[in-house]
């Protein structure tokens, strides 16, 4: 059974952190949805406020600390990407920003990306289509059709004519998992096995 790598990038401030739920609820309707589907599901989920210093210290010297560059080797690893950002200043966190940032931008090429925004008025559901979509197109990455922004009226709210946070979630999740089936161009190649010296000679003779 083949595996889907997911890594959920959170970069909510607080604790708890709607961002941060939010996320959460993508990410178990993704591995939910990637599951019945047949594959099996490997989530990584990141607190971006947890590598804040880290993440600043890359800039000036140019270095990613070892938990730092252990994230950017999973995200580079990964098939799909989650990524939940609290709206500031009527765009994503400059925490968001930076983390994109430290990337190397050809990484995410190819890469499926569900986009989550939370915010405290529904007038801030824009930053998905006006900020973070033309970032990550930008990266050339394959992004699902709906992105999903949580207000403070989403969360605990009934159904209302299928417009609910749980209806928009399950169907972000849909068309992530339907990127996310068959072959993944955004999937770094595994590098090359390389074998003891005698084993190489042991392979020639054999052929001689």
């Amino acid at each position: 059974m083949e595996t889907r790598r997911l890594t959920v990038l959170s970069a909510g401030l607080g604790v708890p952190s709607s961002s941060r739920l939010l996320a959460d609820q993508l990410a178990a309707a993704a591995e939910r949805r990637l599951r019945t589907a047949g594959y099996d599901v490997a989530v990584d989920v990141v607190e971006l406020r947890d590598l804040a210093v880290d993440i600043a210290n890359n800039f000036v010297t140019g270095y990613a600390a070892p938990r730092l560059a252990e994230v950017i080797a999973g995200v580079e690893a990964s098939d799909g990407i989650i990524a939940v950002t609290p709206v500031f200043s009527a765009s994503y966190s400059g925490l968001f920003k930076s983390f994109i940032d430290v990337l190397d931008p050809k990484s995410l090429d190819g890469k499926a990306v569900l986009l989550g925004a939370t915010g405290g008025t529904d007038r801030h559901q824009m930053v998905l289509d006006y900020a973070m979509r033309p970032l990550f197109s930008y990266l050339r990455t394959r992004i699902t059709p709906t992105g999903v922004f949580a207000g403070p009226q989403d969360w605990g709210t009934a159904d209302e004519g299928g417009q609910s946070l749980a209806n928009r979630i399950e169907r972000a999740a849909g068309e992530l998992t339907g990127l996310l089936e068959g072959p993944q161009p955004g999937r770094k190649a595994a590098p090359l096995e390389s074998l003891p010296f005698e084993q190489l000679l042991a392979g020639i003779s054999g052929n001689s």
